[in-house]
């Protein structure tokens, strides 16, 4: 009955989308030590989705592609949320070589070193959180947050968000944040109703207490070689 269950809902999908609404709402971050959080009260990079609460799968949209950009060694969005069959291009504007990779939960890849002002993409096919490092560069790290519904957005500065596009029903909230415990976003999981003209929600104060931050191997699980700029990683200006 699995496959009535999704026509039905991609059905509705396609007819109500005059009349999809917006769910909006503010997250904060509390009990953090990252001085951006403490200092400069800077809630971006949360995650939030909704999921059918019926359990209904959502069929992805078309195609998709994104970009994570790789510029001053760094990775540019620090957090990109997609959809599964969305493909990435990791774009390297350094004047350096760079190797994007991820050996964590979610799917694993590994683009290869490649040179600057030259670009390397990958699909992305698995649902899950995949935490990108480089493989030349131990400081460069992103997450990419894999979802098997359209229905999300990523929180900005002052930790608002907006999810448009929403069908009116019942969802599953779902949100992510990199510096807290899977026990802690399970808590901040619930159940949604979703009516026509929208859904402001509470806020949503979202704890660090517990995380802990461990140092990361390079692709090979070992620690990473003093960094240089030499050794024929660095570019040149054309």
């Amino acid at each position: 009955m699995m496959w009535r269950s999704l026509i039905f809902f991609n059905l509705a999908l396609f007819c109500g989308t005059a009349n999809a609404a917006t769910v909006s709402g503010k997250v904060e971050l509390a009990f953090s030590h990252d001085p951006n959080v403490r200092k400069h009260l800077d809630y971006s990079g949360v995650v939030v989705w909704l999921e059918p609460a019926s359990g209904a799968a959502v069929l992805p949209a078309a195609s998709r592609h994104a970009e994570m950009l790789q510029k001053n060694k760094t990775f540019t969005p620090h957090v990109l949320a997609i959809t599964v069959g969305t493909t990435v291009d990791f774009p390297n504007r350094d004047f350096i070589f760079h190797n994007a990779f991820s050996n964590y939960n979610g799917e694993t890849f590994d683009i290869g070193l490649y040179p600057p002002r030259t670009t390397k993409s990958t699909l992305f096919n698995r649902a899950g959180v995949v935490r990108v490092f480089c493989n030349i560069h131990p400081t460069m790290s992103a997450v990419i947050v894999v979802l098997k519904s359209p229905y999300f957005t990523v929180s900005d500065h002052s930790g608002a968000f907006q999810i448009p596009n929403v069908p009116p029903g019942s969802y599953r909230l779902r949100i992510f944040h990199e510096r807290a415990t899977e026990q802690t976003l399970e808590t901040l999981s619930r159940t949604v109703e979703v009516s026509a003209d929208g859904l402001q929600l509470p806020a949503i104060s979202v704890s660090e207490s517990g995380y802990l931050q461990l140092p990361h191997k390079n692709k090979y699980g070992k620690d990473y070689a003093p960094v240089t700029e030499s050794g024929g990683y660095v570019g040149t200006k054309p």
